[in-house]
């Protein structure tokens, strides 16, 4: 594990979480483009739990955690708030010409992995991120 940090499900929080994300790409051997990518499917899954799941309620908590892993990195991201079912988190059709609703598609597109599961206690959901780092040819 690099780092484990709690915090409060609050859009300003995130410019604290941010550089804690890139710097842990970076030490995972990520250059600054490959980090800056993962660093923005971080932020917007953290923006989907604080709109979609605590419906912006500022008194919850977003815990992340990141692993370093062989050849690359995992984050999970688990909040409190009620289970929800995989299948209702889904990228919205491109071709809908509209603002917003993009982040899990960027989240998709970025990443290795993603992976939607309950949390262990049965209390909240943890979303966990996996991104491989590219293998020099």
């Amino acid at each position: 594990m690099l780092l484990q940090l709690s915090f409060p499900a609050i859009p300003d929080r995130l410019r604290l979480v941010r550089p804690m994300v890139r710097a842990s790409a970076q030490l995972c051997g990520f250059t600054v483009e490959d980090s800056l990518d993962v660093v923005l499917a971080i932020d917007e899954a953290c923006a989907n739990i604080i709109e979609h799941a605590y419906h912006w309620r500022g008194d919850a908590e977003i815990v992340l955690t990141i692993f370093k892993i062989e050849g690359g990195i995992q984050f999970q991201l688990r909040d409190f708030a009620p289970p929800v079912s995989s299948r209702s988190v889904q990228p919205r059709n491109l071709d809908d010409i509209m603002p917003g609703g993009l982040g899990t598609h960027f989240i998709r597109s970025i990443m290795d992995d993603t992976r939607f599961m309950r949390a262990p206690d049965g209390e909240g959901n943890i979303l966990e991120l996996t991104k491989r780092a590219m293998v020099p040819s």
